[in-house]
């Protein structure tokens, strides 16, 4: 009987996070984790955690949150923030029981939505000065904001001259999204006027 127990506990594990998460007392700066993260685990309830966690960042600490990653094979969240005690202590009450790595970040959404938005004005005058910008989106880690350009070079030496070296802009290679020449789908589209 002692047997069965045992075997039932360690496939009962297995199926689970992994337990022994480094949890760290938290602190204001650095990496720390919640208590949730040295037991064994399963993805139910993470997602309202995730959800309730972004929308309070985003809605009440807009200065401090910065984004959010799922690490699915962990059974955890990944919250990055710009330090702040008031943030933590939510961070650690909405945890609950779940695993939540909070991590410092460069910049919070809020920072980086400004740049968004000032880069995104700014199109009409980078596509007169011959900069080919695909794409703009802030990192959920709060690095930056990620421009998309055909050239990258071009594009870091004209912006950067324009907004200033410390502008939290990240540049990348990217070619502009070409539509399918053919259609994808084998459904027939709607009749006229449906």
């Amino acid at each position: 009987m002692r047997v069965g127990v045992a075997l039932g506990v360690l496939l009962m594990i297995g199926g689970c996070g992994q337990v022994g998460d480094k949890v760290d007392e938290p602190g204001l700066t650095g990496e720390w984790s919640t208590a949730g993260c040295a037991v064994p685990r399963t993805p139910a309830g993470l997602d309202a955690v995730i959800d309730r966690i972004e929308a309070t960042g985003k809605s009440e600490f807009a200065a401090s949150f910065a984004g959010i990653e799922i690490d699915q094979a962990r059974v955890r969240a990944i919250v990055y923030r710009v330090p702040s005690a008031a943030f933590d202590d939510f961070v650690r009450n909405a945890a609950e029981d779940a695993c939540v790595v909070v991590r410092d970040a460069a910049h919070s959404t809020e920072d980086l939505a400004a740049w968004h938005d000032r880069v995104l004005a700014d199109l009409p005058f980078w596509t007169h000065r011959g900069v080919r910008i695909v794409s703009i989106g802030a990192r959920h880690d709060g690095t930056g904001v990620e421009i998309g350009v055909r050239e990258v070079e071009v594009a870091r030496r004209e912006l950067l001259a324009r907004y200033g070296d410390r502008a939290p802009l990240i540049f990348v290679p990217s070619d502009p999204v070409r539509p399918l020449p053919v259609p994808t789908s084998r459904i027939a589209p709607p009749p006229r006027g449906a």
